[in-house]
C-alpha cells in the first residue's frame, strides 16, 4: 500500500493551521482585554 504526499501531509498541515488560529484567536482577546494594539502583538 503507497501513500501519497498528499494523504501524508495535509491532515498534519490542517491540524497545525487549525491550532496556529486558536492560539491566534487567544492572543487577540487577551490584546483586546489589555486594550493595546494587536500590531505590537503579531
Amino acid at each position: 500500500m503507497t501513500i501519497s504526499m498528499y494523504q501524508a501531509s495535509v491532515p498534519v498541515f490542517e491540524r497545525m493551521l487549525t491550532n496556529l488560529a486558536a492560539i491566534l484567536a487567544k492572543g487577540a482577546a487577551h490584546a483586546e482585554a489589555k486594550k493595546f494594539d494587536q500590531a505590537v502583538l503579531f
